[in-house]
């Protein structure tokens, strides 16, 4: 059987049979598919790295691919997962079919074609996903010292069969709040839309800016990277835009999108100077129910971050990890995974001393 190894750099460049493997990819989620890489290296990636997807293919069939850019420095060329804060979920594409020898001959070739490489970092990946446990043997044997590292929490919601069970699971006082805020923006002329149609999509971009403009939030280092999600999301039929609206403006934003019977709630933001309305809330409930009764997802994902509030909405918690494989044959990677085995070592003592529990793995 005939195996090569390419690079491409752009989602533009697949063949059919590359294509056909991230499609793959983004049934587990958005954030694997050849969509989401598109907009990430034309709103995002900069000229100072270099981007690249590794592709393993034997006779005419893609088995593996690593979606990677390259980071230089002078003491230290490291290679990353092509993603970043942006990124609520990476892992390689690893075809079914595809063996841990597979990754790890892709691997070697990895280390080659960035050499002198010191080190690759991947994250944030499923602990429990296949790619993670073909992954870790696949880096030792290419030769690199692995070394993995939590994340993030990421809550989420196993969703029930309709609106009345999610509020019947819910406690008394977000009930509450949810029928009084409801009810107190409807008196005073307010009103809330959920935004799927292309044709509107442009409408609920500017929306959304306005918003995320007037909010808590920091600005977006790459403005550019939303609007052209949102463009994406709306010709995949994704788009699930939630705004509310008070007097003609609008006080609140939300992105969610909506595949594979799963709604990922990607970004939140209201106008702070409507704040007695929260109009957050009453939009996450709209969108909520929307996702459960229309789209009929058997999921919902609140992505990044653990703040107290999503507990109120969400069922349940997993973990998000990476792993930093260092490679010994440098300079930079031999110290680098010294200094990793010593600091994993002398840890646990450390936290002893705080009072403080390690994390098991």
């Amino acid at each position: 059987m005939a195996t090569e190894i390419v690079q491409l750099r752009h989602p533009d460049e697949f063949p059919p049979d590359v294509a056909l493997l991230f499609e793959e990819g983004q049934r587990d989620s958005i954030a694997l598919g050849s969509r989401w890489f598109r907009n990430f290296i034309d709103t995002v990636a900069q000229d100072e790295v270099q981007v690249c997807f590794h592709v393993l293919r034997r006779d005419g069939h893609a088995l593996v691919a690593l979606p990677v850019l390259e980071r230089r420095a002078a003491l230290h060329r490291g290679v990353e997962a092509l993603g970043n804060y942006y990124t609520a979920l990476y892992a390689p594409l690893v075809h079914r079919e595809a063996t841990a020898q597979d990754v790890a001959e892709l691997l070697r070739e990895v280390r080659r074609s960035h050499a002198p490489m010191a080190s690759l970092r991947l994250q944030p990946m499923d602990p429990q996903s296949r790619a993670w446990q073909v992954l870790l043997p696949a880096l030792r044997l290419a030769g690199l010292r692995p070394f993995t590292f939590f994340c993030f929490q990421n809550f989420f919601l196993r969703a029930p069969p309709d609106w009345a069970s999610f509020l019947a699971q819910r406690n008394s006082k977000m009930r509450s709040n949810i029928k009084r805020m409801e009810k107190k923006l409807a008196q005073e002329g307010g009103r809330v839309e959920i935004v799927v149609d292309p044709t509107e999509c442009e409408r609920g971009i500017d929306a959304y800016l306005q918003v995320y403009e007037r909010s808590w939030k920091r600005d977006e280092p790459y403005p550019r990277f939303m609007p052209g999600l949102i463009r994406h999301a709306a010709e995949e039929g994704w788009l699930r835009l939630g705004l509310a609206w008070l007097d003609g403006r609008p006080i609140a934003a939300q992105v969610w999108l909506v595949a594979n019977r799963k709604a990922d709630i990607y970004k939140v933001a209201y106008d702070e100077a409507f704040k007695e309305y929260s109009p957050g809330t009453v939009l996450t409930a709209h969108l909520m129910q929307h996702v459960i009764e229309h789209d009929g997802v058997a999921e919902v994902d609140f992505l990044i971050g653990d703040d107290a509030y999503k507990k109120n909405w969400m069922s349940d918690c997993r973990e998000r990890w990476g792993v930093i494989a260092y490679n010994p044959a440098t300079p930079a990677g031999a110290f680098g995974a010294a200094r990793e085995a010593l600091a994993r070592m002398l840890k646990p003592a450390w936290l002893r001393l705080r009072g403080l529990r390690p994390i098991a793995r």
